[in-house]
């Protein structure tokens, strides 16, 4: 990443919010990534991967890092957006377990913690609708 240099960094716009464009400097790298236990093609050869950096100006080596096995043609922007998305993610498990109550269940079945989750699943797909179709009516309750 440190060999593509700070020339390589590109301004991307991840998000576009109510408060303004939310935008960050990344470096999007082509890589094949080996390990342990590859997964190569058919022809043997590794697949080719995405490596995303975020390269703020002011930082002299990059920040965060993720790795993507999107298809090749995938946008930057798209790459960077869903990198960023995890902050949803991380809401939504604190919903499920604050608001909605995940974290609840006391029971030892294998069947009773599946209708358990089944349900919390199903108040947080509601939730989400609700959100998503009638923002402020949500936002004031």
């Amino acid at each position: 990443m440190l060999a593509a240099g700070r020339t390589a960094a590109v301004t991307l716009t991840w998000w576009a919010g109510s408060k303004g464009n939310l935008t960050s400097q990344s470096v999007i790298l082509a890589v094949r990534v080996a390990g342990r236990k590859p997964h190569p093609a058919t022809d043997g050869s590794l697949p080719v991967s995405h490596l995303i950096a975020q390269w703020p100006r002011d930082e002299s080596e990059p920040i965060k890092y993720w790795l993507s096995n999107l298809p090749a043609d995938t946008a930057p922007a798209e790459l960077v957006t869903l990198a960023k998305i995890r902050w949803r993610i991380e809401h939504d498990y604190r919903e499920l377990k604050s608001a909605l109550g995940l974290d609840h269940f006391e029971g030892r079945s294998w069947t009773g913690w599946h209708r358990h989750v089944t349900l919390v699943s199903a108040a947080h797909l509601l939730c989400t609708e609700l959100r998503m179709s009638c923002p402020k009516a949500v936002g004031a309750a």
